[in-house]
């Protein structure tokens, strides 16, 4: 039994659809997902329909193009809205996400508390001397603009800073419950620390990649792995002895597409044996920046 995670599938590609399609079963194995399935319910529903079947169990988080509202969707909703309206597809095939109590590992090892949050972000992933309202502006002066700016909606809170802040405060009691029964996963799609939101590239889309807040979360909570996605940039860090992983597949030109979906999932638990790989930056960007 084996604990398997994948995050930035972006089903809006057939070629990603069809590698999803012919991935194997792991009848035994669970599997994570960690964020960014695609952007529309349909994209959630082909990729739960396939993994529901293949694996024993499912975890999902969100990432920021799950939550997009599409203009040509009119009937697609905002939001927290839209949030919930993608928590309650994931029930209705029985996949675990931040809204659900946390379960334990029953696999070899220790048991481990796998944590699935929704965390967002507050553009507090930049230098100490460009102020929180000049952030977007000075991401600007990079022809950067992330698409998150026009499709991704705070309703009903007033900013993305302030849901940010609710999600941090609604995680931190119940993983402070969880680390009380055991070493955690955490698992969110964006990084817990502005260390590791480092994109050589794009530097300055860092804005769009987390929080401060939980940058010692990993240490506060009794984290064993923190498992995350966005960057496009797979990799193993070590920080504080805490094992973080990247695991993004990204868009077709961040991947073999010929190899399928299978070489890219990362084995989580048991502890892989092997050291950590080295990071390897991959071509092609986060999310949609915008000149």
């Amino acid at each position: 039994m084996k604990l398997y995670a994948i995050a930035d599938l972006h089903l809006r590609y057939e070629v990603t659809r069809q590698a999803l399609e012919a991935l194997r079963p792991h009848p035994y194995d669970w599997l994570i997902l960690a964020g960014d399935v695609g952007e529309t319910e349909e994209h959630l529903r082909f990729a739960l329909s396939i993994l529901s079947r293949r694996f024993a169990r499912l975890f999902w988080v969100p990432g920021n193009h799950d939550l997009w509202t599409i203009p040509t969707k009119p009937d697609d909703r905002r939001g927290e809205e839209k949030y919930l309206r993608l928590v309650a597809i994931c029930r209705e095939y029985g996949v675990l996400t931040p809204e659900d109590p946390f379960v334990t590992w029953p696999g070899e090892g220790e048991r481990y508390v796998l944590a699935p949050l929704f965390l967002l972000y507050d553009y507090s992933f930049r230098p100490d001397d460009v102020p929180q309202e000049k952030a977007i502006e000075w991401a600007a002066e990079e022809n950067l603009l992330c698409s998150d700016e026009v499709l991704l909606h705070p309703d009903p809170y007033p900013t993305k800073q302030d849901w940010c802040r609710a999600r941090c405060e609604l995680s931190a009691p119940r993983l402070a419950e969880a680390a009380a029964r055991g070493p955690l996963v955490l698992i969110n799609h964006f990084p817990l620390r502005q260390d590791l939101a480092v994109l050589p590239r794009i530097p300055r889309f860092s804005i769009w990649c987390g929080t401060r807040r939980t940058e010692d979360w990993h240490l506060r909570f009794r984290a064993d792995v923190v498992i995350y996605g966005h960057l496009h940039i797979r990799a193993t860090h070590f920080r504080d002895g805490v094992r973080f992983e990247e695991v993004s597949l990204g868009y077709p030109q961040n991947y073999d597409p010929h190899r399928g979906i299978e070489p890219y999932l990362r084995q989580i638990l048991p502890h892989p044996t092997k050291g950590p790989a080295r990071p390897r930056p991959l071509e092609g960007s986060v999310g949609h920046p915008q000149g």
